[in-house]
C-alpha cells in the first residue's frame, strides 16, 4: 500500500505484507489499534518509470527491498516487483 504525500515537500510511505507480519503480528499488537503510521517505512525509495531493468534490480539488491512506487513526473503510477524485472528482463532477452 502507498501512503500519499500529505503535503509537496513530503514523500510517499510504503507498507508492505512483511511489515504488518514483523511489525503488528510477530510484535502481538492489535491490527485494529495499530495505525499504517505506526509501522510504514517513509521515504519509499522509488524508481522512475524509465529506469532500466537492470539497474532496478541492482537497486533492490542494494537496499533489500523487494518491491517499489514507480514514478512519474512526481506521481505514482504503479509497483515494481522483483517478479515484474525478472519477467521484463527475460521478454527483453528474446
Amino acid at each position: 500500500m502507498i501512503i500519499a504525500k500529505r503535503h509537496e515537500d513530503d514523500e510517499y510511505g510504503i507498507v508492505l505484507m512483511n511489515d504488518i507480519a514483523k511489525k503488528v503480528l510477530a510484535m502481538d499488537r492489535s491490527p485494529e489499534r495499530t495505525n499504517v503510521y505506526e509501522i510504514m517505512t517513509k521515504p519509499a525509495l522509488s524508481v522512475s518509470e524509465t529506469m532500466d531493468v537492470r539497474y532496478c534490480a541492482r537497486l533492490f539488491e542494494r537496499f533489500g527491498i523487494s518491491r517499489a512506487p514507480v514514478l512519474h513526473d512526481g506521481e505514482v503510477i504503479g509497483m515494481v516487483s522483483y517478479n515484474n524485472i525478472v519477467l521484463n528482463g527475460m521478454l527483453r532477452e528474446e
